[in-house]
């Protein structure tokens, strides 16, 4: 019976590592991906090209794998033990994301996924595809039709369980399984993520300016960062945990709920900024080495933690800027510059 093997899919998931499990077979649904054609078209992607590369994949699993019958979402969680918000406003310190902090959870997430896949293919003896935030494939909206939450006003997904500290993996599957209900979203009148935000990267609630966000300015975009959000950016390396941060539903989130691998190494817990802007090719490799930072490469690291440098007031940091005035980046040696006029006038 589907509703027997969906129940041990169930209970080997939690084995797996996974704090959430549902299954939602609303495969074809039109809202999400007439969502995705607007967001595109008002070009709030900014320079992630492959969002559009593959929109027509990406409006739904269905078009995407046209056997799948299901769609099993799983949420793995990384809740931090200490406050993210705690190295606000400390000058030589550079603030990175609490999910970067540990391993890749590319490849966590990836394991755990392939195991619970060979359990269900060889129960099922059906096909399945697993995936893991590098597919064509909007996990939010479905995570949210399988009722393992719901997308705040920040769009990320929130658990009553978990608050805003999941990470979302994805199993298509060929088999039919008991899907679960949707969860109805209980934001009320919050707007404490979209207050949160140092860039106003939300026009509005549900709504995302990503050409706006401190993600994907020190993560996603190549070259220069913007002038005008430089400052607002701070300490801020490598993502932003504002908005999730503030949620209220992260009271009921449990840092002993997290998988270990994502607790902070002490090299990214709180990395001085001095040290990041000394980084070589080399240095960076071994430093974020099994970490998701490694993907940005040196360069945009080094260009972020100028900017950290220039919004510090620590005089101690221009001489580290100053020889990155000869930098074989371009990028690196602009925001060095603006970094050192930032601190001369401060």
């Amino acid at each position: 019976m589907p509703d027997s093997l969906t129940r041990r899919l169930k209970a080997e998931a939690a084995r797996a590592g996974f704090v959430a499990c549902g299954v939602t077979d609303r495969l074809d649904e039109p809202l999400p991906g007439e969502r995705l054609v607007e967001w595109l078209a008002d070009g709030a992607h900014g320079t992630m090209g492959w969002m559009e590369a593959r929109s027509h994949h990406r409006r739904s699993p269905a078009a995407l794998w046209p056997e799948a019958r299901a769609a099993i979402m799983l949420g793995m969680s990384y809740a931090p033990a200490a406050d993210p918000l705690r190295l606000a406003g400390e000058g030589g310190v550079a603030r990175i994301s609490a999910y970067a902090q540990g391993q890749d959870y590319h490849d966590v997430v990836k394991r755990a996924l392939k195991a619970l896949g060979r359990w269900l293919g060889a129960e099922s003896g059906l096909p399945l595809k697993v995936f893991v935030d590098t597919a064509p494939l909007m996990e939010k909206p479905l995570a949210a039709a399988a009722g393992i939450g719901w997308q705040g006003k920040h769009t990320n997904l929130v658990s009553r369980e978990h608050g805003s500290w999941l990470l979302i993996g994805c199993i298509l599957t060929a088999a039919k399984l008991e899907p679960d209900a949707p969860i109805a979203a209980s934001c009320g009148s919050c707007d404490a993520c979209q207050r949160a935000c140092p860039t106003d990267a939300f026009p509005a609630p549900y709504r995302l300016d990503a050409r706006r966000c401190v993600s994907y300015l020190t993560i996603e975009h190549d070259g220069p960062i913007p002038v005008e959000f430089r400052r607002a950016i701070g300490n801020r390396v490598y993502g932003c945990d504002d908005c999730l941060a503030v949620c209220p539903w992260n009271k009921f989130a449990a840092s002993a709920h997290a998988n270990l691998a994502f607790a902070p190494r002490a090299e990214l817990a709180a990395p001085a900024i001095a040290d990041l802007l000394a980084l070589d090719d080399a240095a960076f490799r071994q430093v974020f080495a099994g970490s998701p930072i490694k993907r940005i490469g040196r360069d945009r690291m080094v260009r972020n933690a100028a900017v950290a440098a220039g919004n510090s007031g620590e005089a101690a940091l221009r001489a580290p800027l100053a020889r990155l005035l000869d930098d074989p980046s371009e990028t690196v040696r602009e925001a060095a510059g603006w970094a050192l006029a930032e601190l001369a006038a401060a």
